[in-house]
């Protein structure tokens, strides 16, 4: 077998750079005869669907299954993948740039889609470098610019051909070329050679004994160049240290026989039996492969990968039709037919059109009876589940219209019951967009509520101000007190404080500061004194206090002034003196002031003086 007689190494490095999502994907398989290495470069955003990572393994199955180095083989499986990307673009269109090597360890074909490129290089030296589809590649080739240029051009990522792109899809396939021992092939993403020039990838190659030295040492330069913004990259290694030698004396017998063969034919039936047999051929080609179509659409339809499903199912049609074969074109139309239901029906699923879905599911039931290989249980599955999911949006329009009628508790009542359903069912998508209808109604819920405890807070407030001012200070303080606790509940700070204000003031009435007394002092004795009137007239009094005979005293006097419904007022004066020989004396006078009120006016006023040697009072 060819791989074991030749030798090839392998190894890659892909990172995200600054990004957090690599949308890089590289895989590769090594069979007994031919191998092949397929890189692609995500173009799109879509966070759910990798589109390079599908159209890697799509190629990579295909190859798996039939190896192939036939430039229309590979195209078709090309054309496989791109489909399938254009199937699932319903978010985003899905869209990515690719290259792909096959080998049958002697010789080398490549193919291309984009701007991912492949270096072939040999004896120390660039020999082969595949060429962008992209505008700047363009202008390259026309003269308009260098090639030097095309590398750093703004449209060099302005793509001419890409997996995905709507309509007008041609990938290049290039012609096979053969493999020297010591070549080494570098395959990379847009991530890599924009920074990484031909000379520099070079100058590493030159210092790399194995293909790991080689990857690592470009991403060493890559990352030297210390860019602000470092973009998905991928570099490939493939060293072809030992490649497979053909024997040139089997090319020969294998042509002598063709030779051989055409003359027996030229001989026995002349040019008419030779266009005979060419026709012949060419119908049991289509044969063959009608039936290889037919197998892979079995295949497909059996895992449930309806879309390839119709695509080969398509392919086996249209060979049935050059062979004029009704039966298998009748055949292979109603299958292809099923297998557009299916993909129809979880077209509409996926948008959330389960309506449509579970029509599209019922009618391909009735349609795969007769086939056994269909799984029907799968089918089952996706038509009660599109029911389950008809009856949470159900659900979510009832609790639509009430939210817009103000129904915000029948609303939420009626996502609680969506979005449990969803959860219950691994709708994720769905639960998400519940999720956040149901905070808007509970927003909505707690907002009503806290405007209900806010006018019973404005209740309770206005209470105590009429309260207030009905000198019902005791009722005042226990209504502010209920109005400042709603307002804390409902997190009004503001009035919070107004209440706690209210309070003071109300606990200030009930309780109101009594006035302050004067205290004096004299050398042997201290007395006071203090005077005061009441509303219904003018009442005057005073107060004296004498000492004894060689001692000294000292008196105080106040006078105040109140009014009240009588309208009087009054005043006081205290005097103090002292008459022994050889003594002294003093006196002050002052005034204080001080409030009553009564019905019946009066006044009486008292000054008591104590000094250390006796005591005299006076009224």
């Amino acid at each position: 077998m060819r791989k074991e007689n030749s030798e090839f190494k392998t190894s890659f490095v892909s990172e995200a750079g600054s990004f957090l999502h690599n949308k890089d994907y590289f895989a590769y398989v090594e069979l007994d005869d031919m191998a092949c290495w397929v890189i692609a470069d995500g173009l799109d955003a879509d966070r759910e669907a990798d589109s390079a990572e599908m159209v890697v393994k799509s190629i990579l199955r295909r190859f798996t299954e039939k190896p192939t180095m036939s430039p229309l083989r590979l195209k078709q499986y090309m054309q496989e993948a791109h489909e399938w990307l254009k199937a699932e673009s319903r978010r985003v269109r899905l869209k990515a740039s690719l290259i792909l090597v096959v080998t049958d360890y002697a010789k080398i074909v490549w193919a291309v889609a984009g701007h991912a490129r492949l270096y072939h290089f040999r004896g120390g030296r660039l020999f082969a470098r595949s060429k962008d589809q992209s505008l700047a590649q363009m202008m390259a080739d026309a003269g308009e610019i260098s090639e030097e240029a095309m590398e750093v051009h703004e449209e060099r990522h302005n793509l001419i051909h890409y997996m995905g792109q709507p309509d007008g899809f041609e990938p290049f396939v290039s012609k096979k070329v053969p493999l020297s021992e010591g070549d080494a092939l570098l395959l990379c993403t847009p991530g890599l050679w924009e920074d990484v020039n031909g000379t520099e990838m070079i100058d590493a190659l030159a210092e790399a004994k194995e293909p790991e030295d080689f990857t690592d040492t470009l991403e060493d330069v890559l990352l030297s160049k210390q860019r602000r913004t470092v973009h998905n990259y991928t570099a490939v290694a493939v060293y072809a240290n030992k490649v497979f030698k053909e024997d040139p004396k089997r090319k020969w017998r294998l042509l002598k026989k063709w030779l051989l063969a055409l003359i027996v034919l030229l001989i026995a039936g002349g040019g008419a039996t030779f266009f005979f047999v060419k026709e012949a051929a060419r119908k049991a080609e289509n044969a063959a492969n009608m039936l290889e179509f037919s197998q892979n659409a079995d295949m497909y339809m059996k895992d449930g990968d309806y879309p390839k499903a119709v695509k080969e199912y398509s392919e086996a049609r249209n060979m049935a039709i050059r062979l004029k074969d009704r039966i298998h074109r009748d055949m292979f139309g109603k299958r292809q037919r099923l297998m557009q239901l299916m993909v129809d029906g979880d077209g509409f699923f996926k948008e959330g059109d389960f309506a449509k879905a579970l029509d599209k599911y019922g009618k391909a039931r009735e349609e795969a009876k007769p086939y056994k290989e269909f799984n029907h249980k799968e089918l089952e599955d996706k038509m009660d589940r599109s029911l389950t999911y008809m009856q949470i949006m159900s659900w979510v329009q009832e609790g639509d219209m009430k939210f817009e009628s103000q129904d915000y508790v029948g609303a939420r009542s009626s996502y609680q019951k969506a979005r449990k359903a969803a959860i219950e069912e691994g709708y994720a998508d769905g639960e998400k967009d519940i999720r956040a209808k149901l905070d808007a109604a509970e927003d909505k819920v707690s907002g009503l509520k806290k405007e209900k405890r806010l006018l019973e807070g404005d209740k309770y407030e206005k209470k105590g101000d009429q309260q207030f001012a009905a000198q019902d200070y005791v009722g005042a303080i226990d209504a502010y007190s209920a109005a400042q606790q709603i307002y804390q509940e409902i997190d009004m700070l503001e009035r919070v404080l107004g209440m706690e204000r209210k309070i003071d003031k109300a606990v200030d009435k009930l309780n109101p500061a009594q006035p302050a007394v004067q205290p004096s002092a004299g050398l042997d004795g201290g007395g006071s004194a203090a005077a005061g009137n009441a509303a219904g007239g003018p009442v005057s009094g005073a107060g004296q206090a004498q000492p004894a005979a060689g001692g000294s005293s000292s008196g105080t006097a106040g006078a105040g002034q109140a009014s009240g419904n009588g309208g009087g007022a009054g005043d006081g004066a205290g005097s103090a003196k002292q008459s022994s020989a050889g003594g002294s004396s003093s006196g002050s006078s002052g005034s204080a002031a001080g409030a009553t009120s009564a019905d019946v006016g009066g006044a009486a006023s008292a000054v008591e003086v104590e000094a250390a040697d006796g005591k005299d009072s006076g009224e």
